[in-house]
């Protein structure tokens, strides 16, 4: 048996390439839209993907089987449990609990485990030379490693009422299920740490049944329902907004993208038209060089591992926008925006430096000029991190907004008096200046440090239950 791990760290969302040696054929699970990657792989093994399957209807990314299935001919293996609604409405060979198929000599038995979404399915692979005894356990959004998956997305992000309770009554069966498998079994989750599927995950790319057995809490809750409701719904993170069209476009049929797409480069003039136009700009460079100079409007969503997150926040599905970003950056950065479905870019700009008009400066201050101006009695303090964060601990006095609900709340944003805002460690900080300024505020100051610097500072903060 051939066995790759891919992980995608941008939205610590993994899949996995499994391939029969001995027959050349190969199986992907749960493929990012990026599909070239797998393509590579199976070139490097001389194999043929045949089968593509998935593990449930994605909300934090968009699948991309369709596309590895229009380059190769594999077929797609996808749930047809969940009922009316929960189908996939495109062509594929249709899968329920206790199905079965092969991949050469290799078995994927189908067990149903709803609670994260009805239709979720896992796949418990036996590798029939080695043993009739299964090895593998492919659990999508089920099991995690030290966590499960949260069932509150449909309501959430989709705005499906009523359904979080169900859901996570489902789990519970589902985790009952999972705790009569034998110890031995690995466990392969279709996420790591970092992702918004649900609360604790843990940083190692898998498990065993056995061991989460042992230490996931998940698990700790037998015979005590309530309990494990309870604990599942409370103090999950925010769902990031573009989770709602993830779940439409994976479920319904779309147009395709096949290859990383090249991006058209705009004049200084092109930009300035389109900015009249209304069209959003998007400043991809680090936090300190927009700060150091800004084109007035620029929106600062960094480029690093969260920048296809934050762009699902501010960024819609209907509307162009254009980025500033180095060539050297393109691939990169249009991959992450491939893989949540942002394929509506008008074009780039390479940097600022011939921007016609005046840049703008952001008003970054250290502790020691934060800690000054809260002596004073005219500053309102803006914490702009998750809810579960600023319970947690957050500075005393401080007014909470989510930075990815902050357009919809200028209201509670002071004019008449300064403001300070600030996050964990300045990257949501920084998104927040640009849309403040790009929304007419000048009276914003950045402590960029944030709760990173303040509590390292020994610095007191305030929980909440």
């Amino acid at each position: 048996m051939f066995f790759q791990h891919v992980y995608d760290k941008t939205l610590a969302q993994a899949s996995y390439f499994i391939g029969c040696q001995k027959a050349g054929v190969a199986l992907v699970i749960d493929p990012k839209r990026d599909v070239d990657t797998y393509l590579e792989i199976a070139k490097q093994n001389n194999m043929k993907i045949t089968h593509i399957a998935e593990t449930h209807i994605h909300a934090d990314f968009l699948s991309g089987s369709r596309e590895l299935a229009a380059l190769t001919g594999a077929k797609m293996y996808l749930s047809d449990e969940g009922g009316e609604g929960w189908l996939y409405e495109f062509a594929h060979e249709g899968l329920k609990d206790g199905s079965v198929f092969k991949v050469g000599n290799l078995k994927l038995e189908v067990l149903h485990t709803p609670g994260h979404t009805p239709e979720s399915i896992s796949f418990l692979l036996t590798d029939t030379p080695a043993s009739d005894k299964p090895v593998m356990l492919f659990t999508g959004d089920f099991v995690f490693v030290g966590d499960i998956g949260r069932p509150d997305l449909l309501e959430e992000a989709a705005g499906i009422i009523g359904t979080k309770e169900v859901g996570a009554k489902q789990m519970f069966k589902s985790i009952e299920r999972f705790r009569e498998m034998a110890d031995y079994i690995q466990v392969w989750p279709g996420h790591g740490a970092g992702s918004a599927c649900g609360k604790a995950l843990g940083a190692v790319p898998s498990t065993t049944v056995g061991y989460e057995k042992v230490r996931n809490w998940a698990l700790q809750h037998e015979n005590d329902e309530n309990g494990f409701v309870k604990y599942l719904l409370e103090d999950q993170p925010e769902p990031p907004k573009y989770f709602a069209m993830m779940k439409k476009l994976n479920k319904v049929e779309r147009p395709l993208l096949t290859e990383v797409p090249k991006l058209k480069k705009l004049s200084m003039q092109d930009l300035k038209a389109a900015m009249d136009k209304g069209i959003k700009v998007i400043d991809t460079r680090l936090k300190q060089d927009f700060a150091a100079g800004f084109i007035p409007g620029s929106i600062n969503i960094q480029g690093n591992n969260a920048f296809a997150t934050w762009m699902g926040w501010f960024i819609t599905y209907e509307e162009p926008f254009i980025l500033i970003a180095e060539e050297s950056k393109h691939d990169d950065l249009v991959r992450k925006l491939m893989r949540i479905g942002l394929d509506n870019i008008y074009g780039y700009v390479p940097d600022v430096k011939e921007w016609a008009g005046s840049l703008e400066k952001a008003n970054v201050i250290s502790l020691n000029e934060f800690k000054e101006i809260l002596k004073t009695n005219h500053t309102q303090v803006v914490d702009l991190r998750g809810s579960s964060e600023y319970k947690s601990g957050h500075i005393k006095d401080t007014d909470h907004v989510f930075i990815g609900t902050l357009e919809k709340n200028l209201s509670k944003i002071k004019k008449d008096q300064q403001v300070v805002i600030h996050c964990q460690a300045g990257d949501r900080a920084s998104i927040g200046y640009s849309l403040l300024a790009k929304h007419g505020f000048k009276n914003i100051k950045n402590y960029s440090g944030g709760m990173n610097e303040w509590i390292n500072a020994g610095n007191p903060v305030v929980t909440e239950n």
